[in-house]
């Protein structure tokens, strides 16, 4: 059976279609299962939309779910329509977030630290002029953060964990033990790191993370999952089937998704 729990739509205010697009891509590429999974709004921010063309506003975020748990019924018998949330983050404000979410009937969270050090990740000019000694600090504060977030309990899954090296493909090899540290924390509470497509659409190509994080994540007991992170319906489930071959060539012998925060196991 085919998923993808990383999709997106046009309340984020970067992607393109609406909750039941994706929804019908779904179905045209034949999955049995789709997560929408639209970006947090910033909750701890003063006002109801922080950032326009990066995420939804405050007030949308119950007319989001409530769109979504109505496609889950209508669909229902057709395509199993997920409630997911890509959150930000930031771990000052996580009690906040978690509040936030304990109030809606999720199937799963996925965790995503998009900011580090108070810069985008996916800014293209934050590797510019840094030194050796700099770079292994910039991604020892990244590894730092998603290792934060692997111990706050509060997500099932962690969102491309190596997306740093979006615009700047060097990143992979900057040498550093914290990848590793890392991985074995999030072995040890148990939650999934996404497989995710959209590092094509990016100057680094191919997807998150890279397979020598994989197979670390193998070592370490991981469990791993797919998402596309579609921002326009043509590439819900995009790479599935180069994906699935590929975690079998490293060894995994299953996957997973989740579905009242439950886990649910897949062969591959």
């Amino acid at each position: 059976m085919k998923f993808d729990l990383h999709t997106h739509h046009e309340r984020c205010g970067h992607a393109i279609g609406t909750i039941r697009d994706y929804v019908e891509a779904g179905i045209q590429n034949g999955l049995s299962v789709i997560g929408i999974s639209d970006h947090s709004p910033y909750f701890a921010s003063a006002v109801d939309r922080e950032q326009p063309g990066i995420a939804m506003a405050k007030s949308e975020f119950s007319l989001y779910i409530a769109e979504v748990l109505r496609l889950k019924e209508e669909y229902s018998g057709k395509i199993d329509v997920l409630l997911g949330v890509e959150s930000d983050f930031f771990p000052e404000h996580i009690q906040l977030y978690k509040q936030m979410y304990d109030q809606y009937p999720f199937d799963y969270i996925i965790g995503s630290v998009h900011l580090s050090g108070g810069v985008s990740i996916f800014n293209k000019n934050r590797f510019k002029g840094l030194t050796d000694i700099q770079l292994v600090e910039q991604k020892e504060i990244y590894y730092d953060l998603i290792e934060q977030s692997a111990r706050s309990g509060v997500f099932q899954i962690l969102g491309h964990i190596d997306a740093m090296r979006a615009y700047f493909t060097p990143f992979s090899a900057v040498p550093t033990e914290s990848v590793d540290r890392t991985l074995k924390i999030i072995g040890e509470q148990d939650i999934a790191i996404e497989i995710n497509t959209s590092g094509k659409t990016k100057a680094c190509g191919g997807w998150y993370p890279v397979d020598a994080v994989l197979e670390r994540a193998l070592h370490y007991g991981v469990r791993v999952t797919f998402g596309s992170d579609a921002h326009v319906p043509e590439r819900v489930g995009d790479e599935w089937d180069d994906v699935s071959k590929r975690l079998k060539e490293i060894g995994f012998k299953d996957w997973v998704y989740f579905k009242q925060k439950q886990r649910q196991i897949v062969a591959l």
